[in-house]
């Protein structure tokens, strides 16, 4: 993946728990989160579907936008995934180094 900055959303199941977060190693941050390597909301809520994500440029760009996000109503977020992901398919092995 050549981006510099990524916005993702981690999901439980279809229409379930939702998380956003940025990083600039999607796989990698993707992959602790399904490990639970980092505690806190995801691995307490069982996020562990890749369900969304968006590339930025820079990480500054990225981290705007995922706090813009986080400030939007639930219904938004589920349209943004739905428009991309309709079926809420895990998009990790999209993204996922060989």
């Amino acid at each position: 993946m050549e981006a510099q900055a990524f916005v993702y959303i981690m999901g439980s199941r279809r229409n379930g728990t939702i998380y956003i977060g940025s990083t600039t190693n999607l796989p990698r941050r993707v992959w602790e989160h399904r490990n639970g390597v980092v505690a806190g909301f995801t691995r307490d809520n069982h996020c562990h579907l890749l369900v969304w994500y968006e590339v930025h440029d820079s990480w500054e760009a990225a981290r705007q936008r995922e706090l813009r996000m986080k400030n939007w109503k639930r219904l938004w977020k589920l349209r943004e995934i739905e428009g991309l992901n309709p079926e809420w398919d895990d998009l990790y092995d999209r993204i996922a180094l060989p």
